[in-house]
């Protein structure tokens, strides 16, 4: 009697299409790159003189959005985010969610954080003043040529300011902004290569 016991081997799975790989390789790219801008990063170009000299018109940036969700922004960063709306506006889930993908018709703004949640702020003799102290500012354009009275940042919002203090639209013009509209923090200058460097 013989010692030999066939073994069934496993069947062979039915090999895909190569069209069929070719399309879900691209599907999982795109939902790749979709949520990496949502979530993590996007590319930015500055198309105003509101931040000059430390940024120009041209100047194309990646903007961080991990940081904001796990601190406080600090005086000094440079944010994008949705200027604050003149009305209270209910948005729904669905547009909040297309916001946060970032697939809306809005007009982000980017301007340096100058006043925090509690600090009262205020602009005369060619000078921002916090807290009643002279703020040190090497990064601006120029002083600024208009005055502002004392104000104070409600919690949950910030002073933000251009670094062009005189051809600025700011928190001076619209009030502080909540900081719910920040979309990130402008972290790399990429182009143009010769301006490459961390803002």
């Amino acid at each position: 009697m013989s010692d030999f016991h066939p073994v069934e081997m496993p069947p062979t799975p039915p090999r895909r299409s190569r069209w069929r790989e070719t399309v879900e390789t691209v599907v999982v790219a795109f939902v790749l790159a979709i949520g990496v801008h949502a979530a993590v990063a996007e590319a930015r170009f500055i198309p105003s003189e509101s931040m000059v000299p430390t940024l120009v018109i041209g100047d194309r940036l990646i903007v961080e959005k991990i940081s904001p969700h796990f601190g406080a922004p600090r005086r000094g960063e440079i944010l994008v985010f949705y200027p604050p709306q003149h009305e209270p506006v209910e948005m729904s889930t669905g547009v909040r969610f297309v916001r946060w993908l970032g697939f809306t018709p809005e007009v982000a703004y980017i301007k340096r954080v100058v006043g925090l949640p509690g600090e009262t702020i205020a602009v005369h003799d060619g000078q921002v003043w916090i807290n009643d102290k002279a703020l040190v500012e090497p990064y601006t354009n120029e002083a600024p040529s208009y005055e502002m009275p004392p104000q104070t940042v409600p919690p949950g919002h910030l002073f933000m300011m251009g670094d062009n203090r005189n051809n600025s639209q700011d928190s001076h013009v619209w009030g502080p902004l909540p900081i719910d509209n920040v979309i990130g923090h402008a972290a790399v200058r990429f182009w143009p290569i010769t301006r490459l460097g961390v803002t």
